[in-house]
């Protein structure tokens, strides 16, 4: 288990690469939930993200939490604590951006492959909503 990718409307593949030190939980829970496809919508608040709200639950704890994201990071909202008001929520960063509650930060975009992240932000910012696909590699 090292990361995953996601596959876009336009077949471009982004990899990311999973931080198993920082959160391991994290990451566990997120490699079971693979493969999946969802569609993703554009923030209104965070910034230079595109997320949804309707994730599978992920009953964890907080781990590598914060509201402050890098560029490339992806988070997830977990269950516990249940006060979180980003429990179930998936976001990917493509530039900067602040949460609005804290997430779990648990991998990073493959420094190769940012400008087709940033792409794919941008589209879903101009175009509307987008389908994903997440396929796990080793």
């Amino acid at each position: 288990m090292k990361g995953f990718s996601i596959i876009t409307a336009n077949n471009y593949i982004i990899r990311f690469e999973y931080y198993l030190n920082d959160a391991p939980l994290t990451c566990l829970a997120f490699s079971n939930l693979l493969p999946f496809a969802k569609t993703f919508i554009h923030s209104k608040y965070s910034g230079n993200e595109f997320w949804i709200n309707h994730a599978e639950p992920l009953d964890i704890i907080q781990e590598n939490a914060s509201i402050y994201v890098k560029p490339g990071e992806i988070v997830y909202g977990p269950l516990n604590p249940r006060r979180v008001i980003t429990s179930n929520a998936l976001g990917i960063y493509y530039g900067d951006g602040k949460g609005l509650d804290s997430c779990n930060i648990f991998a990073q975009v493959f420094k190769d492959d940012m400008h087709l992240l940033e792409i794919l932000g941008n589209s879903i910012w101009k175009n509307g909503s987008q389908k994903l696909i997440f396929k796990s590699w080793v």
